[in-house]
């Protein structure tokens, strides 16, 4: 059983992106706990399945069709869960798309898109969920970033950035909520197994780059919900991982222009290389 678990044994959460990877991995690792999840993503098909996934596992499953860039619609679900549970006890804003072109390619268009679900979508579920979480004086918010925001590889502009508007607004809100009882973690993976390069609009070339460095990933999704949540009950603000992204941001604010430069490189060949095969 996950600490978290026993921490709040009311066991309620709020997980966006549930439909596939990560967000469905948390929630059927939860559900073996015997939690009660908010299922929210806008791909009714696929938040289906995992709704049966969680069933199987001994959860209980709550879908909805969300948008997490609509704040209207945004604010109308978290209504309807909190009325169905009576609170919350995690808040996962787990939601995100995955995408990139050099800079000036990258239309302002697909930028928006970008910026409405990665970073706006995490600032709206903070919104509409931490009053909630002040008023029972307990909860955990957990906001998925990436590595990429320690990274900043070339032509993951956009991503990059909004990655690391995650990573901004998960620390400002871990000192702003921990006298009151909320915790804050910010998840950075780097690359692991999940359908994150369907959402690509970038370009082929893009797409298939993506798709080479999911392959090359030793990483389940399975097991990368295990270590957030283990982590997670640790009361940890920074769930970076693997161990290899540990030591990138360490790299990061010890030699910062050194590392700017070899991220640089070993882009740009790991990129020669997926377009070579």
């Amino acid at each position: 059983m996950y600490q978290l678990s026993i921490r709040y044994p009311q066991k309620r959460a709020f997980i966006t992106g549930a439909g596939s990877g990560l967000g469905r991995a948390l929630a059927i690792a939860l559900a073996k706990d015997g939690w009660t999840i908010g299922l929210a993503d806008n791909q009714p098909k696929l938040n289906q399945e995992t709704e049966g996934l969680v069933l199987e596992a001994g959860g209980k499953a709550l879908p909805f069709s969300l948008d997490v860039a609509d704040k209207d619609q945004y604010k109308e679900i978290a209504e309807q869960f909190l009325q169905m549970t009576g609170g919350i006890d995690l808040l996962f804003n787990n939601a995100g798309v995955g995408d990139g072109s050099p800079f000036e390619e990258y239309s302002l268009e697909n930028y928006e898109w970008m910026v409405g679900i990665n970073q706006m979508g995490v600032l709206y579920g903070c919104w509409y969920f931490i009053p909630v979480m002040k008023k029972q004086g307990y909860g955990h918010i957990l906001n998925t970033a990436s590595a990429a925001a320690i990274s900043c590889a070339p032509t993951m502009g956009g991503y990059n950035m909004t990655k690391a508007a995650v990573v901004a607004i998960s620390e400002t809100l871990y000192s702003e909520l921990l006298d009151a009882g909320i915790h804050v973690s910010c998840i950075q993976p780097t690359y692991f197994r999940t359908n994150i390069a369907n959402s690509v609009r970038g370009g082929v070339i893009t797409e298939k780059i993506t798709r080479k460095f999911i392959e090359r990933s030793g990483l389940e999704a399975a097991d990368v919900a295990n270590e957030i949540l283990i982590r997670a009950g640790k009361k940890e603000l920074y769930i970076i991982l693997p161990k290899a992204a540990v030591t990138m941001w360490k790299l990061k604010r010890l030699a910062p222009t050194w590392f700017r430069l070899k991220v640089k490189d070993q882009f740009m060949k790991a990129m020669q290389k997926a377009l070579s095969k």
